[in-house]
């Protein structure tokens, strides 16, 4: 993995969390994060940059960039990744940036860093967008933003020029004001955005979550609430639906929900097993409280028996010493990490999910039939074997011997 970052006469160490299981072909910085670095810099007589904040920069270039700068800006930064809230603070580090935090353990110094669920901070001087891939969440935090910007505000934005599309300049258009582009440079380009008082005075109430209702594989009915940035938000995808009809779940078993959206695998362990013990992880806070808030309309009973995690895979829960505690691990991995296809965190969620497992538990795994997860997982579990599959999906049981 390339870790070193040279502009501006300035080197940055630079790495995506967790470093270890990144392809060397990956870097925690793209051409957009180069532009606006750029563009900053050369016009930053014309800005105000007393009161800036970062949205969606994926692993923490920015904020680095800008808290380690001889003239530092210490913006408040907003994700929704765990990861990038991680990487944000490693590289800090790795830069000989001295770094506090809150007593909830939250980065304070010389970054304030927040989830995607903290309020934004009012009145911004400098507002600075990496375009997320959900447009959602970016609608969502333009709507947010409405209120909160003034005419005063400059608003820029970057991303590659293929996710730079009609749909992404309407959306600033409609909450915040006219835009233009830059010229594309590296596959790149910047938005700049002038709020426009007319358009801030409409302040449109957000459409999100969105609540559905989904029936479990036992008939049933399950609210569904999805936040912006969860995964499939609009309905059930097609590989958990796959999923649904072929669990099995008992009561008192301790089953984990890895990268579990909205949480519908999860809800329909509960309604299989009232009495299950349900983790939810995921690196998505929003995933998390679209969860939250499923099984709380859905079985708020059973909330005492949930918990909901934060995590890289589940890193921290084996460092918290709960190796071989779990009965079955639930899983439908994602094949990309931002905007990157890869399978590395594929194969983290499966050795984790093997560490976590107790002996004669199993890790459920639905899948494109393409990706030959088959192979991965008999690198790892002796016993792997088809539950049910279509013409696209796979489903997978992989018991630890």
């Amino acid at each position: 993995m390339n870790t070193t970052f040279s502009l501006l006469e300035r080197q940055l160490y630079l790495a995506r969390y967790p470093e270890k299981h990144q392809h060397k072909s990956l870097q925690a910085w793209d051409s957009a994060d180069e532009l606006i670095i750029e563009h900053i810099n050369a016009n930053q007589t014309d800005l105000d940059t007393s009161k800036c904040i970062i949205l969606n920069d994926d692993f923490g270039a920015l904020g680095t960039w800008y808290a380690c700068a001889p003239d530092a800006i210490k913006p408040v930064w907003y994700s929704d990744s765990w990861v990038a809230h991680r990487s944000l603070t490693k590289n800090l580090q790795a830069n000989d940036c001295e770094t506090t935090f809150d007593t909830s353990g939250t980065l304070s110094q010389p970054v304030t860093a927040c989830t995607s669920l903290s309020e934004l901070s009012a009145y911004p001087t400098l507002v600075i967008i990496k375009i997320p891939r959900t447009l959602a969440l970016l609608e969502e935090q333009l709507i947010t933003l409405s209120s909160l910007v003034t005419p005063t505000t400059m608003v820029i934005a970057a991303g590659k020029v293929k996710n730079i599309t009609r749909t992404v300049l309407a959306l600033f258009e409609k909450y915040i004001g006219g835009t233009s582009t830059s010229l594309a440079k590296k596959k790149s380009r910047l938005i700049f955005c002038e709020p426009d008082s007319k358009t801030l005075a409409n302040h449109p109430a957000s459409p999100y979550p969105t609540i559905w209702q989904q029936a479990a594989s036992n008939g049933q009915a399950m609210t569904m609430v999805n936040h912006a940035n969860v995964f499939s938000r609009q309905s059930l995808d097609i590989g958990a639906r796959l999923l649904l009809d072929h669990m099995a779940v008992t009561n008192n078993e301790r089953v984990i929900d890895l990268g579990c959206g909205n949480g519908v695998l999860g809800l329909n362990a509960l309604a299989l097993a009232p009495e299950a013990w349900v983790t939810f992880a995921d690196e998505s806070f929003m995933a998390l409280q679209s969860a939250r808030d499923s099984v709380e309309a859905t079985f708020p009973d059973a909330l005492p028996r949930c918990r909901f995690q934060a995590d890289n895979c589940l890193e921290t829960l084996l460092e918290q010493g709960e190796a071989g505690t779990a009965d079955k691990v639930l899983c439908n991995p994602p094949f990309h990490q931002q905007n990157a296809v890869t399978d590395h965190i594929a194969w983290q969620m499966f050795h984790d999910s093997r560490e976590i497992l107790r002996r004669g538990g199993h890790l459920i795994v639905v899948a494109n039939r393409h990706l030959g997860y088959h192979v991965t997982l008999k690198r790892l579990f002796k016993g792997v074997t088809v539950l049910a599959s279509n013409r696209k999906f796979v489903i997978l049981s992989a018991a630890k011997r």
